[in-house]
């Protein structure tokens, strides 16, 4: 599953096609696609079978891709951030009853202001299908969810109440 299916300098979805995909949110693409996995796909694919998953989907915050998140567009791009959250929608839509998120972010989400926005959204689209959002390994001090690269290759999904998440990173109730 890659989509676009084409390298271009965004990316929404990539990931393996089953009946129990884990669904994990990053903060944005790097350079990976199917045939040439990067460590971070490596570790996803990893954590997902390990934890009882058939198949893995990647999606980020926004789909810019970046192999720095410092290179990420200053301002949102609107259209981009748009056909993003369509294809979060149907990822959703196409992920079984009650979809598993994985929360892998990291602290690049403060890197730009929009990012939290972006995130704010994603939450809103996930409680229409009642999606379920979990973490690995322990938050970072300001409250961040781990990202893949960085989890021991045995680690377990546990619950991450990522409205609870928001709320703090607004500092008032969403």
């Amino acid at each position: 599953m890659y989509v676009p299916d084409f390298y271009t300098d965004y990316r929404y979805i990539l990931g393996t096609v089953g009946n129990n995909p884990l669904i994990t949110i990053g903060i944005n693409p790097s350079t990976a696609e199917p045939e040439k996995m990067d460590n971070t796909m490596k570790s996803v694919e990893r954590i997902a079978m390990g934890n009882g998953f058939d198949s893995f989907i990647m999606f980020n915050v926004y789909a810019q891709r970046a192999t720095d998140p410092n290179q990420m567009n200053k301002e949102i791009n609107p259209m981009l951030h748009k056909e993003n959250m369509r294809a979060f929608q149907w990822i959703l839509e196409n992920s079984g009853k009650k979809p598993i998120i994985w929360a892998a972010w990291g602290t690049n989400i403060e890197r730009r202001k929009y990012l939290k926005e972006c995130l704010r959204e994603m939450l809103n689209i996930s409680n229409r299908y009642n999606a379920v959002w979990c973490k690995v390994g322990k938050c970072s001090v300001k409250g961040h969810p781990h990202y893949p690269l960085y989890v021991k290759k045995d680690s377990r999904i546990e619950a991450f109440g990522v409205k609870t998440y928001l709320t703090s990173l607004w500092g008032k109730e969403l």
